[in-house]
């Protein structure tokens, strides 16, 4: 396990749980940084941000404790290992139920905290050796299911209540709003170029003008999408990251 370098985030609205987690965690070799929040609000936008290996949860919290910020988190890509601690055991059951790996009672000693990071070590490590699940989203119409593997979605155009998902010759009506999909795509490669308009950053060619001053974003298949002055700099940016300057 020497070679394994895990980033942790502890969650607890109580500063003095952190720190003794903190301490913890600073005597172990194998993690390589430590992050904090105080609330499950916070917890949520920096697990999408900085994608933690492990995260050790508090379960009760105001306003959004622990549960709540696993079934936010619900339907994001790789999430990371999970150990809920909390001074009360009545949750344990559904601590598991809901996809921790283990769970420390407060007050734990150094033996039990020692345990739960071997599991996580272990948990980790499995995860890095199994092949990537390529993700897909489910699409119904019509009593049909139809699988869309994201990585081939073009682009993404709203359409009153739902979506509508670009791929290839095809597309795909699917009941979301956009801000609800946004959340599921992964921000490295989908970025968004007008309020109603999504795009794969894998699928863009080129950037250009129109005769009429407008920006457009040109995809590989040819399509043309208008890019809005408001997400022109992020778009030129992220494209940049791509190591395609524009």
């Amino acid at each position: 396990m020497s070679s394994q370098q895990i980033r942790a985030l502890i969650v607890d609205d109580e500063p003095l749980a952190r720190s003794n987690l903190k301490v913890l965690l600073k005597r172990d070799g194998d993690i390589e940084s430590i992050q904090e929040c105080g609330s499950g609000a916070d917890a949520v936008a920096q697990i999408r941000a900085t994608r933690p290996d492990l995260v050790f949860l508090d379960v009760q919290m105001p306003e959004c404790g622990g549960f709540d910020v696993l079934e936010i988190l619900k339907g994001d890509e790789s999430l990371p290992v999970i150990v809920f601690v909390t001074a009360y055991d009545e949750y344990a059951l559904r601590a598991f139920d809901a996809g921790a790996l283990d769970y420390l009672l407060k007050p734990f000693d150094d033996s039990r905290f020692h345990l739960a990071m071997q599991r996580a070590k272990q948990n980790i490590a499995a995860k890095e050796l199994a092949p990537p699940e390529t993700p897909r989203l489910e699409v119904r119409s019509a009593g049909n299911v139809a699988y869309v593997q994201i990585p081939d979605i073009d682009w993404v155009e709203a359409a009153d209540y739902y979506v509508c998902l670009h791929v290839g010759a095809k597309s795909h009506l699917l009941r979301k709003s956009m801000a609800e999909l946004e959340q599921e795509l992964d921000p490295r490669i989908f970025c968004r170029i007008h309020r109603s308009t999504i795009v794969n950053l894998r699928k863009v060619s080129a950037l250009k003008v129109d005769a009429a001053g407008e920006h457009e974003v040109i995809l590989d298949c040819g399509h043309r999408l208008r890019l809005s002055r408001r997400f022109r700099k992020d778009l030129q940016s992220r494209m940049r990251e791509f190591g395609a300057a524009l």
